[in-house]
């Protein structure tokens, strides 16, 4: 049995673990702890949490530990780090051990959240309104003319939901007296929901039998709520939900992707969308459907180029004049970011009184703006306890990204300076009272050991009011250095459980048994039609390249002469199409591997979890192979693993995907791509100038070697392998079964019958079916294929015309 974890009391027995024991765990001097009291007591909240980590053996901790990050890493989670070398996607930084906390505290915090969510929507619906607090005295002008964050154009829209806000986060953490601090609210786009989310299936999974006997409150409920509540903001039957994002790019795209699959809307970019007056309407292939709600996660400044941040590309121009028509809500408001500017903390405390009449029941870590002459110099003389920042910075001073200054690492010298520094740039400037968080027990190298620690928690505005989620996600710290806790730094992310002392009810999105209606799926944003088809078009490109290369390593491999009239014949082929058989596995191909991850990555809400791990495992088998392999066996051995591995995504694609339009345009551009592929093959191979033995390895490119012997009673000719890989109408490589597809999935494309006419595009589709249908081997020759290859590289052009623009 392997060692236990160093949680046991000192000299007593193990059953008295998490009752009044102190521990080899030992809180931080100086800060309070979420796990043991200041005494060295564990809280009640934690023990029967910590009995049953203290039975298991280290061995089962590390098991478990590994499932929780098999499901992160199988379920594709990851955030973008950006850094000195550049941006790259980071597996999802999980600390295993959850953060407890018992439902009569949350409820407490839950009160003042809602408070502050209120107080929030007070604010901004003044600053775009009335203006009174800035009037009055009690907002100083300039936090708001001056501030990057104000919308000039937005004043004076009204939301059409009447609210400003209805998704907020706030930053919360524990001080060392034990009372919870607002450290930051997030109202521009809050991120992190779907991250929690998955922090708690992935934690379920290394502790399913302790989550399964601990009464822990559910999330599915929060996120039902807010559903229905956008539901109800739809002007019309006809309006859509979407979720919209600023693209793959952005660290949290993940996140973005999993809320809109999660909750059955859809997920657009900006250049999906375009305003018909006064509308915001999406482009689809089936034309322009309105949309009545956007959740937006990308910035105000960025959502209209028009009237807001000119330089804007990812935003939909005419977006702030539909607001103005109120034919669509935002969630939230645009403008609301001015929220978020960390001097507003400092006037929080007085705000609440003026405009709620109440004092804030969760107050904000204590702020000055250096903009006044007593606040500047309260921080002057207290330098060595503050934090000095950016007064219009939106993030808390541990995600600064280096601009905040702590007085007390300044030396004597910069001391002196200071009260010049905050006269000469005061405000611009706040300053901060230095906050200890408390810490949380996180696993570290075989122990728990405690770190620090904030929480964020969101709230939803719903039909009964602000829900705050019974939990959230906490940022726990790389070390126990406060400023660790950022992402980007190495922090690390744990679940919240709230804890009850009575069973809790467990939720589902998923509808109540009895009876059902089953929803169409939705309309097909051209964009992901775009993605889809050359998804397809890259994947069938890939493995016709594998197909020739592997023929080709075959027969190098027996001849080991590269200039052997057929192995000479079939690389000027390739080096027409940019692959080079000097590489074993040529660039090329990885491009086009590559390029079809990048596809996929462009529609991760449409794809299944199971198909993105299988396409990046293809991708980094063949960026290894790259490297390691040589020429001949070793080659041909090797495109035989990257055509199972590719051949195993096509199949869960096959087998996983919705028979509805998006599969169809996977479908045809996978079509239109295997028949150029053979078009171009039989075109070069099996003219009467074609070397000895190209007929034959057509064929075992062609996948049809066993096919032809049975169908055939010959030996290899022009004749039979014309017959067999251009007309054979059941051969699934032959280019005729593409056309023949390509007719079918055409007819169930949107508006291919107009009135009871064909549209171009269908007209097109029909001539090459028929006039391929017709045709005989004797008639099929250079000039034939090249038509073909013509007339399907149209094909596609009016496709993408039709559909795709």
């Amino acid at each position: 049995m392997g060692k236990r974890p160093a949680v046991e009391r000192r000299g007593e027995a193990e059953n008295r673990i998490g009752k009044d024991a102190a521990f080899d765990y030992a809180p931080l001097p100086g800060t309070a702890d979420e796990m043991v009291d200041n005494h060295g007591v564990v809280r009640p909240v934690w023990q029967r949490f910590l009995s049953h980590l203290s039975a298991m053996p280290e061995k089962d901790l590390a098991e478990r530990f590994a499932r929780a990050d098999r499901y992160l890493r199988d379920a594709g989670v990851f955030y973008r780090a950006y850094g000195s070398k550049g941006t790259g996607e980071r597996a999802w930084p999980i600390s295993h051990i959850p953060v407890l906390i018992d439902e009569r505290e949350w409820q407490a915090l839950s009160a003042g959240l809602v408070q502050r969510a209120d107080l929030l929507e007070a604010i901004v619906a003044d600053i775009y309104g009335d203006n009174r607090l800035v009037e009055e005295g009690v907002l100083p002008p300039a936090l708001i003319a001056a501030n990057p964050e104000f919308q000039r154009p937005l004043c004076g829209i009204r939301p059409a939901s009447g609210h400003y806000l209805h998704f907020c986060a706030f930053e919360i953490g524990r001080g060392p007296d034990g009372n919870w601090w607002v450290l930051a609210d997030r109202t521009q786009a809050p991120s992190g929901a779907g991250f929690a989310l998955e922090n708690r299936v992935a934690t379920t999974r290394a502790f399913s039998d302790i989550y399964a006997e601990t009464p822990v409150h559910r999330l599915a409920s929060f996120f039902g709520a807010f559903r229905d509540a956008l539901q109800d903001m739809k002007h019309s039957g006809d309006d859509r939900i979407a979720v919209l994002t600023p693209g793959p790019a952005n660290e949290t795209y993940y996140e973005h992707a999993y809320i809109a699959r999660y909750l059955g809307f859809m997920l657009l970019e900006g250049e999906d969308l375009t305003v018909v007056k006064g509308r915001v309407m999406v482009r689809t292939v089936a034309g322009l459907k309105p949309i009545g709600v956007l959740w937006r996660r990308l910035d105000s400044a960025f959502a209209d180029p028009l009237e807001l941040n000119q330089n804007s590309h990812i935003g939909t121009p005419g977006l702030v004049e539909a607001l103005r028509t109120e034919s669509v809500t935002i969630v939230n408001a645009l403008g609301t970011g001015i929220l978020e500017t960390r001097a507003l903390l400092a006037f929080m405390p007085t705000i609440c009184r003026r405009v709620l009449g109440q004092d804030l029941r969760l107050p904000s870590i204590a702020t000055w703006w250096c903009g006044q002459e007593e606040e500047r110099e309260h921080v002057a003389k207290n330098i060595e306890k503050m934090v000095i920042g950016p007064a219009y910075s939106r993030a808390p001073f541990f995600d600064d990204d280096g601009q905040s200054v702590l007085g007390s690492s300044l030396r004597a010298t910069a001391r002196d300076s200071i009260t010049d520094w905050l006269s000469s740039d005061g405000p611009k400037l706040v300053g901060q009272e230095v906050v200890t968080l408390s810490t949380t027990p996180a696993w570290v190298d075989g122990k728990l050991v405690p770190r620090p620690m904030s929480l964020r928690v969101f709230a939803a505005r719903t039909a009964s009011g602000w829900q705050i989620m019974p939990g959230g996600f906490a940022r726990i710290g790389s070390g126990a250095d406060v400023a660790a806790i950022a992402m980007q730094s190495g922090g690390a992310a744990a679940d919240v459980w709230i804890v009850s002392d009575k069973p809790v009810e467990r939720h589902t999105l998923l509808p109540a048994e009895g009876s059902f209606t089953r929803n169409m799926p939705g309309s097909l944003p051209s964009r992901a039609a775009d993605n889809l088809f050359w998804l397809g078009r890259y994947i069938e490109r890939a493995e016709g390249a594998l197909r020739i290369l592997r023929a080709w390593h075959a027969r190098y491999a027996e001849a080991a002469d590269p200039s052997q009239p057929l192995l000479a014949d079939v690389s000027a082929y390739l080096a027409a199409v940019d692959i080079d058989t000097a590489e074993a596995v040529p660039e090329t191909l990885l491009r086009n591997i590559d390029s079809a991850v990048y596809s996929a990555s462009n529609i991760r809400d449409r794809f299944s979890p199971d198909g993105w791990l299988a396409l990046n495992d293809l991708a980094k088998t063949a960026r290894r192979f790259h490297v390691t392999v040589a020429a001949g066996d070793d080659a041909s051995h090797a495109m035989t693993i990257l055509l199972r591995k590719l051949a195993g995504f096509a199949g869960l694609v096959h087998e996983n995907m919705y028979r509805f339009m998006g599969w169809r345009f996977l479908s045809l551009g996978r079509y239109i791509e295997r028949g150029l592929h053979m078009t171009r093959l039989l075109g070069h191979m099996s003219g009467p100038e074609a070397p000895d033995g190209a007929l034959d390895m057509l064929l075992e490119i062609g996948d049809s070697v066993m096919t032809h012997r049975r169908r055939y009673n010959v030996n290899t000719a022009r004749l039979t392998v014309t017959d067999l890989l251009a007309l054979d109408p059941l051969n699934p490589r032959s280019v005729l079964f593409q056309v023949n597809e390509i007719h079918h999935e055409v007819e169930q494309l949107p508006n291919a019958l107009i009135n009871g006419q064909m549209s171009p595009f269908y007209r097109e589709a029909m001539r090459l079916h028929s006039g391929l249908a017709v045709m005989t081997p004797e008639g099929m020759g250079v000039e034939v294929y090249q038509r073909l290859e013509r007339e399907l590289e149209q094909l596609s052009d009016l496709l993408a015309q039709t559909y795709l623009g």
